[in-house]
């Protein structure tokens, strides 16, 4: 796998077209995949990537908002969890299941919560609205070693602001997937999102 820490978000995708989107994220560099909840039988989904792409992807669920949430995506064979906020039960059940958490936070009270209970990243959401000068000012407080991702409303065009706000990684939502977007579509999309995140590495 890449280890690049950009997690494609597929809000609305089906579980007939989610191996071919996946295909074309992971041959492009894309190889953290979300799977958010709310979309059509997202379990279908999650298991059927979990089956085709072991061993050269992590595949889990967003949107996870309880605890027989995380259950369920963990016997779908999910490996990572992430949600809209900073659930503490949510958060340790993941850890306790061996699933990576990535909760949602916007303040440091969110933060500390998430840490304390386990987080392996944070996700800021929605970046747009904190910017990147919002995150720089709380990257100062939490440990160093802790990844910070911003989502919503980052893109290849700010990859480099939220780079020097202390960000390691992404998660690209309506940017990189929404319904009906073409294969072709997708893969440009995926193909600049690596392109900026490899630049903004160096």
């Amino acid at each position: 796998m890449s280890n690049r820490q950009i997690i494609a978000i597929l809000r609305g995708v089906t579980p007939a077209e989610v191996v071919a989107v996946t295909k074309v994220l992971v041959g492009a560099g894309i190889d953290m995949i979300e799977v958010p909840l709310n979309s059509p039988e997202p379990l279908v989904s999650i298991a059927s990537l979990a089956k085709v792409f072991a061993g050269q992807a992590e595949i889990g669920a967003g949107t996870v908002l309880t605890i027989a949430d995380v259950e369920a995506v963990k016997a779908a064979g999910g490996q990572l969890v992430v949600s809209p906020d900073s659930n503490e039960a949510v958060i340790a059940r993941t850890r306790e299941l061996g699933m990576k958490s990535y909760p949602g936070v916007f303040t440091p009270t969110d933060a500390f919560r998430a840490i304390k209970a386990g987080a392996t990243g944070l996700k800021f959401f929605p970046a747009e609205v904190l910017g990147p000068s919002g995150i720089k000012a709380m990257r100062a407080v939490l440990p160093k070693d802790l990844p910070l991702y911003a989502v919503g409303g980052a893109n290849p065009d700010n990859f480099r602001e939220y780079f020097d706000a202390g960000c390691a990684g992404f998660g690209l939502g309506s940017y990189i997937f929404k319904p009906g977007m073409g294969l072709g579509e997708i893969e440009s999309r995926a193909r600049a999102a690596v392109a900026a995140y490899d630049q903004g590495q160096k």
